[in-house]
């Protein structure tokens, strides 16, 4: 590993994000996991300022994502607007950001975030359903467009997990996506981190692929 390698983990404050961080931070990786206040991924000037004032960049961990679920019908413009624009434009503005870094470098990762929703999404659930699968998309693109330039782009789906985001969801749920596991359990955030540190360091030729770490089947 590069000693002076640097990540940038957006959606920073999350559960996810700070046991990801921990892990890279343990390879000796300099981590930067930035909250909204910092970097807020929908807007961007913003991403352009946090993203400039960066000397080298080696791996984005696309993380920050927002829940609004709705019914079709009773979804506003509002609603769906939130969610697509932190979730999708949020990973185009900073993987394009990151990107003119990393051409410069002539080496760089990218890492989407994903979901199980893109694929087997509730009820409810389309905004974010369909932006976590755009994702998959935007991934297999970037592969295919920074691969010559020795840039990696991958997509990795957690699943369910204990983490701020699901904690106030009832217990009936929780129990009904158990159900769902083939192993009756959840992934964790700490295993979570520690693909996503194996991935970045250890698979260096791997790039256009899709990750899922629970036990449900895809």
């Amino acid at each position: 590993m590069r000693i002076s390698e640097r990540a940038v983990i957006t959606g920073g404050q999350g559960t996810l994000a700070q046991a990801v961080a921990g892990c890279l931070n343990a390879e000796g990786l300099e981590v930067f996991a930035p909250g909204r206040n910092e970097l807020d991924v929908r807007c961007s000037d913003s991403v352009s300022a946090y993203f400039g004032e960066l000397e080298n960049l080696d791996l984005l961990i696309c993380n920050a994502g927002i829940t609004d679920d709705e019914l079709l019908l009773k979804m506003t413009e509002e609603n769906w607007d939130s969610v697509m624009g932190t979730i999708l434009k949020g990973a185009f503005l900073c993987a394009r950001a990151a990107a003119k870094k990393m051409i410069k470098q002539k080496r760089g990762h990218i890492v989407f975030i994903s979901s199980y929703s893109a694929f087997h999404p509730p009820v409810g659930q389309a905004s974010y359903a369909a932006s976590k699968a755009a994702l998959t998309g935007l991934a297999m693109s970037l592969a295919q467009e920074l691969g010559s330039r020795n840039i990696r782009v991958n997509v990795v789906i957690p699943g369910f997990m204990e983490t701020k985001m699901t904690e106030n969801l009832s217990e009936e749920v929780h129990s009904l996506a158990k159900q769902k596991h083939t192993l009756s359990r959840f992934n964790t955030p700490e295993a979570t981190g520690k693909f996503l540190r194996h991935l970045h360091l250890e698979m260096e030729h791997t790039s256009g692929q899709v990750f899922n770490l629970d036990s449900r089947v895809l």
